[in-house]
This record gives structure tokens, sequence and C-alpha cells, in this order.
């Protein structure tokens, strides 16, 4: 479902925008208007859906316009023509008070400054949205302490934020935009302003948190690492246009011109290629109530050494190996007997390709893909490592695992 729809949204910057507007629409360019006009064209028709849940990430250079584009989406700067709708309803057209109310109860900020307030704690701080609304001030509080909990600040819901390092103060930040519980999040750089370390556990929690609430996030970024990390989908901003929106894996392996190109173009891509996109499906399996005989049949069909086990609902059972199915077949027992699970490693879905290589040094056996404990799919040692020898540039068709 769509949350978030945005329609030929355009900011141009300037005395008489309207006029420009009029340049714009007869196909002049950015900086055309700006010879002609002296105005500035800071967002130039931007249009995308976000779907319900989803983090769409908006990333481009200084001066892209990706910053404009957030501060449209909540009004805090006018549009000089597009829209904005949410929930079916049009931001661009609300008055006053309606906007105040969506803002309060549906979009929650947070910027790369933190913007804190310095004489509150950290309980105060995030109670603070919860506060200008009238909450009862038993009920925001423990509301707020449960968010903070939540960001990993039990303990410190009585400190100030000169007391706290920059990650911890920007969970602050994080904790007081969901406090009142919106359904969107606007993370405008969030991360921008902490060191590297410091930015890689923010992002890990921020996917943490995402993965136990849902919510739809809106996030800003200059950096291309975080953006391929974070986003479910990437819009890339240029000069006030979005030149390609697709996912990490479309963006690099179809970029759309020379300029998305050369963004890529350093790109490791094992930190970007995950367990789902080069696992193979388990169609061929054995099955818990399997003779020995089947099994190892199975597997002579196969060409394969081992096979992994899974019952009638797709559950995870483990895996067994052909000399273990032969030496059980000779002793008369049953498969049952020689499933193997405890040394078989198991990842999940979005377990990075970087991750998978450790994974499968330390392991003789293939890899299992699990996730509720249903197997989803199988991953081989010996063509992760292979993948890696033939290259970075292989693409995803090539690494797929056999």
């Amino acid at each position: 479902m769509e949350k978030i729809e945005i329609k030929n949204l355009t900011k141009i910057f300037g005395a008489q925008p309207k006029q420009a507007l009029t340049l714009l629409n007869n196909g002049d360019s950015k900086d055309e208007i700006l010879e002609k006009t002296g105005m500035t064209v800071g967002v130039n028709k931007a249009s995308f859906t976000v779907k319900s849940g989803e983090v769409f990430v908006i990333m481009g250079l200084s001066g892209s316009g990706k910053s404009t584009l957030i501060r449209l989406v909540n009004r805090l700067i006018e549009p000089t023509s597009g829209e904005v709708i949410i929930d079916g309803e049009n931001l661009t057209s609300m008055d006053e008070k309606s906007l105040i109310e969506t803002r309060r109860k549906k979009l929650g900020m947070v910027f790369q400054n933190f913007g804190l307030l310095p004489h509150r704690s950290v309980l105060s701080n995030v109670a603070y949205g919860l506060e200008i609304q009238n909450v009862d001030k038993s009920d925001r509080e423990a509301r707020a302490l449960k968010i903070i909990e939540d960001v990993g600040l039990k303990g410190y819901e009585n400190s100030y934020p000169s007391e706290l390092s920059g990650g911890m103060q920007q969970r602050v930040g994080i904790a007081r935009a969901l406090t009142n519980d919106p359904d969107i999040l606007l993370m405008d750089e969030a991360f921008s302003a902490l060191d590297p370390i410091i930015r890689k556990e923010m992002q890990d929690e921020l996917m943490h948190l995402q993965s136990k609430l849902g919510k739809t996030i809106l996030f800003i970024t200059h950096d291309l690492d975080e953006a391929l990390k974070l986003g479910d989908r990437i819009a890339i901003m240029k000069e006030g246009e979005i030149v390609q929106i697709g996912t990490s894996e479309e963006i690099l392996e179809n970029p759309a011109d020379e300029y998305v190109s050369k963004f890529v173009q350093d790109v490791d891509r094992s930190k970007v290629l995950k367990a789902s996109h080069i696992m193979e499906s388990p169609q061929k399996v054995a099955n818990p109530n399997d003779s020995l005989q089947t099994v190892v049949r199975k597997m002579k069909e196969l060409g394969r050494s081992s096979i992994f086990v899974m019952d009638d609902e797709q559950n995870y059972k483990g895996l067994v190996t052909i000399d273990d199915a032969v030496k059980a077949s000779q002793e008369d027992l049953s498969l049952k007997n020689v499933i193997i699970e405890d040394s078989v490693r198991k990842v999940p879905l979005n377990t990075a390709l970087s991750e998978l290589i450790d994974v499968a040094v330390e392991t003789k056996y293939p890899i299992a893909v699990v996730e509720d404990g249903k197997l989803l799919g199988t991953i081989s040692r010996t063509a992760i490592l292979s993948g890696l020898v033939l290259g970075k540039e292989k693409n995803k068709d090539e690494v797929i695992v056999t």
C-alpha cells in the first residue's frame, strides 16, 4: 500500500517563482533559469511513491536538492507546485490547523544536528512532543521511558544532552521522533555528524528498530554505502532532479546514466548482495519420512554429497551427507538417526555476501538460509569463494549458486 505519494513536486527559490516555473515547464534547464531570472530550481518535478513500512532513501551530493525535498514533504518549505499525498490526504492543500495535526500524528522528524533542548533531561526531551499536546505527565513519561529503552538508553533518562556522546544524543533524537508513534519518520542526514564507528552502530540500531516497529522511513543521505545498507529502494538526485529510483541491486547492475555509473563504480558488491540474491531455492530436498535409499537417490540425481532436510511445511530439519546415509543404510538405521543440525550454519535472508564469505570459510557444509524456522534456500561454499576469485565485476546472475 502506498503511504506517501509525491507528484511533480517542485520548489523554485526567488522573487517570482511562477515566472521561473513557466520557463521550467517550457523546457528551460536549471542553469538557463538561473541566468534568465536569477532564481534557483531547488527541486524539479520530483515524483515517487513510498510503500507502508518501506525505508526509502534519497541520496545525492551537496546541492542536489535532497534536503529541500524532505522539507517539502512536511511543508517546512512551501512547494512552488506539485502534491504531497499521505494516506490519501493532500498536504499541499491543507490549512494550517490540519497540517499541524497531521505533523503531530503522522510525521516524526530526525535532524542531523540532533536538535535537543540542552536544559532538559533525556526523559524530558523525549516526552516533549507529548507535553505540547497536553498529554498527562504520568502517561507521557511512561511512553517516553518505553521508547528510551527501545533505543538502548535505559538508565540515562535523567542525564542531560551535554553528558551524552554524539551517538547517544542521536538516539534521543530518534526516541523523541518515535514517542508520538508516528507512521512516518523523516530523517535528514541523521547520522552524518557522527564518526564512522558510531555511525555504523546507529545504522544497525535503526535497522533493528525498523524490524520491530515497521515504520515508513524517508531517509536523506549523501553517503552511497549508507543508502545501499539502509534502503529498500533508493532515489538518486542530481541538480534538483531524480535521475534513478530502484533497489540497491537494480542501481548497481543497471545505472540509468553516466552520473549514476560513477557513483556506483567503486562499490564493494559483496556488501550489497545478500543471501536472498545468491541462494538456490530448495527445490530438491529430503523429507524426514524418506527412506535412506530415496535420500541417496536424490543426492545422486543432484550430483551432490549432501542434501538438506525439511518437512512438508518447509520447516528446516538439518542436513544429511552421502557417507552417513550409506553407513546408516548398512546398519539398518533410519534417516532421522543421521540428520546433522548443530554443525550446519544457518543465516537469514538479509545476510551480506561479505558475511557469507566468513561463514563459508568456517564450514564444510552448504549454508542454509533459514527464517522463522523455514528453509528458504541453500548456498554452496565453493560457489561463494569461486565467485570472489572470478572478480568483483560479476553480476548477480553469474554469482547464483548451483
